[in-house]
């Protein structure tokens, strides 16, 4: 069987590299995909290739004008297409047309899979914001052409209720989930190792409406944040990215802008998604920006403090039932909501949280191999 798999990968976003190793992973071992079958298509395909050890081709060929780029994309991504069995629109946040891209790529690109004689699946996205007339016509036109979707979270299901499809859709969990954990994190007496990712949030470097006054504002409630729980709390604070170079950047900001940096180290490699989970699995406790930090620790087991920079992370939060440890960006340093706040609440139930998360850890990756069964492999 050959299948071929559609997200936002190889722009060194290792969150979604994580969802590819994870569906990598899931295709392989489960559903017994042979490797040299697979292909991804990529924002950078050599990076793909290099990285995950599969034939990649390009996502989107780009010649001058928008409609000379799509009618290149559609007649190139044909042809591979047409070799396929299985076309899988897979993993990340692709449901959504907050960036303007994101909605007609890949309603084009699985209509195409569709058109090309492939059998179309969505599979382990996630919803949302969906706020624009032509954002909810190529979402539902891609969702009509796919033989099953699924996503990760019963709040991308409910939004895609709410605009109006009509199709099944099942929930199975992040397809991160699956990555290799090579040792889970050991339980502690008390919380000592806390890993910090942070995320660009209105930066005029990166952010698709900048404002600067707000991206200020961020740095200095978690920078004051940390500065009082590094002395109260006696803890050590590790810096690491998901997303590279941005957050590297990002994470230098805010320490510049504390008073405790002798206790704190900052990461700055490009981590792929298996040494991220073992980073995480090295801390007590993870407070992360980036969705897939939070997920990847998790999945190693790690309590995790959610840091609300967009709706994904409040809902993936309220999915494991841990609304209380949620903080709000723009609440950082509220009194009764901040993260100091969430961290005395993680402090005071420390033992139950880390069992909990185990639990939950677990549970979770079981649901998201589970997954596999939807997309009917025949070998």
């Amino acid at each position: 069987m050959k299948v071929g798999i559609i997200g936002n990968y190889g722009h060194n976003n290792n969150g979604d590299e994580a969802i590819l190793s994870g569906l990598l992973h899931q295709l392989t071992t489960a559903g017994h995909v042979q490797k040299e079958n697979i292909v991804v298509f990529s924002n950078n395909p050599s990076n793909t290739k290099e990285r995950h050890g599969v034939a990649s081709f390009p996502l989107l060929y780009k010649e001058g004008s928008v409609v000379k780029s799509g009618l290149k994309t559609i007649k190139e991504s044909r042809k591979v297409m047409k070799q396929l069995d299985l076309l899988i629109i897979g993993g990340g946040g692709l449901l959504m047309d907050m960036y303007k891209r994101d909605a007609p790529l890949y309603s084009v690109l699985g209509l195409t899979g569709k058109f090309s004689g492939c059998r179309v699946a969505v599979h382990g996205v996630g919803a949302g914001p969906i706020t624009t007339k032509p954002g909810r016509f190529f979402i539902k036109k891609l969702l009509q052409a796919s033989s099953s979707v699924a996503v990760r979270d019963e709040k991308s299901k409910q939004l895609l209720r709410e605009i109006g499809v009509q199709k099944n859709v099942d929930v199975i969990y992040d397809p991160a989930f699956s990555v290799p954990v090579k040792e889970p994190r050991q339980r502690s007496d008390r919380i000592q190792k806390v890993g910090i990712t942070a995320v660009p949030y209105f930066s005029q470097q990166y952010w698709p409406t900048p404002d600067p006054d707000k991206y200020e504002a961020y740095l200095t409630g978690m920078a004051a944040s940390l500065d009082q729980l590094i002395p109260e709390k006696g803890i050590e604070v590790t810096f690491f990215s998901t997303k590279y170079p941005e957050d590297v950047q990002v994470t230098k900001d805010i320490a510049a802008k504390m008073n405790q940096q002798e206790h704190i180290n900052i990461i700055e490699d490009n981590l792929p998604p298996e040494e991220i989970v073992n980073i995480a699995s090295s801390q007590d406790l993870v407070i992360g920006t980036r969705l897939h930090s939070l997920i990847l620790s998790v999945n190693a087991e790690t309590p995790i403090i959610g840091v609300e920079y967009h709706k994904k992370v409040k809902d993936f939060m309220s999915e494991i039932k841990k609304d209380k440890y949620s903080v709000p960006i723009d609440k950082l340093q509220d009194k009764e909501n901040g993260i100091v706040q969430a961290f005395e609440k993680a402090d005071t139930n420390w033992q139950q949280l880390q069992e909990n998360t185990t639990d939950i850890s677990r549970n979770l990756k079981q649901k998201a191999a589970e997954g596999m069964k939807l997309l009917e492999l025949k070998n």
